[in-house]
């Protein structure tokens, strides 16, 4: 046992001159903590984008307001859903550790968009998905499962 009686702790695992230069960006891609400034949390709307707002001609104005595209610099939570206005194709991607939102990016979390609004974004047509479903076709569909 070393004299000093010196408990071992996980979060220091180097001294602490030398801490910055073996781990210049601790914690990076982890979605906990408060570490670092968080501009997505005062992000633009597709409605304040110019492009974006041109790119979604199909979207409302309110639709549009609830839409947050993150701003440069933003980091992107691991293993969350997200999509890229700016793509042509608008797919789906899931953001691994480390990936922050550059200046060509029109980056929209799932998260923080409403379910029917993230379905028509990504070009999902299914009307019951996209809350275009009249009365008879939900009936037919239940209809359907209970066979």
């Amino acid at each position: 046992m070393p004299k000093d009686n010196k408990m071992p702790r996980p979060d220091l695992k180097h001294p602490p001159e030398w801490e910055h230069d073996l781990n210049p960006n601790v914690q990076e891609g982890l979605n906990y903590g408060t570490l670092g400034p968080h501009p997505e949390m005062y992000a633009k709307t597709a409605y304040d984008i110019k492009g974006a707002n041109l790119r979604l001609q199909e979207f409302t104005d309110d639709e549009l307001k609830q839409i947050p595209v993150l701003p440069p610099g933003s980091r992107l939570e691991q293993n969350a859903t997200y999509v890229d206005l700016h793509d042509p194709e608008c797919r789906e991607f899931t953001a691994m550790g480390g990936m922050e939102a550059n200046p060509g990016n029109w980056y929209v979390p799932k998260s923080m968009v409403d379910y029917v609004l993230w379905n028509r974004l990504i070009g999902v047509k299914n009307p019951e998905r996209t809350d275009d479903a009249d009365d008879s076709s939900v009936k037919k569909l239940d209809q359907q499962k209970n066979r």
